[in-house]
């Protein structure tokens, strides 16, 4: 079957971190600094995003000003070309609470799953099936 639902098979092993996970990652960084698109950017893949499409970011990024979540300005001050700096408006603020709620619901989530999964389950443990093949 050649749909998009047979791509998931090839990669359900990882399924990533929960859909549009980047819009909260965005706000928050925007709680605490205003910032340029790809200042943004290397802040959020230091947070621990392996990677970012470019486009897709400063799309988004457009989107959320759109949906007034975030507000830009021209920066003119600093050698160079001129940069846009974003900053969080006040509706942006209560998108990231509503985000905090949602992921701390998906957090309780989380635990209870991986204390029935494995009540002795550590992030530093290898599956079991792995290695015992050999035996």
């Amino acid at each position: 079957m050649e749909s998009g639902k047979g791509k998931n098979k090839k990669n359900s092993s990882n399924l990533g971190a929960p859909q549009n996970f980047l819009i909260p990652l965005m706000l928050l960084h925007l709680r605490n600094w205003n910032s340029h698109g790809y200042e943004l950017m290397e802040k959020i893949t230091q947070f621990g995003v392996d990677s970012i499409d470019q486009g897709n970011f400063y799309r988004l990024l457009r989107k959320l000003e759109k949906d007034a979540l975030v507000s830009s300005e021209w920066d003119t001050t600093t050698k160079g070309p001129a940069k846009r700096i974003y900053a969080i408006t006040e509706a942006g603020e209560r998108y990231l609470d509503m985000w905090a709620g949602s992921l701390s619901q998906y957090q309780t989530l989380l635990n209870n799953f991986f204390n029935v999964y494995n009540p002795f389950f550590t992030l530093n443990q290898s599956s079991p099936e792995k290695g015992e093949e050999d035996e």
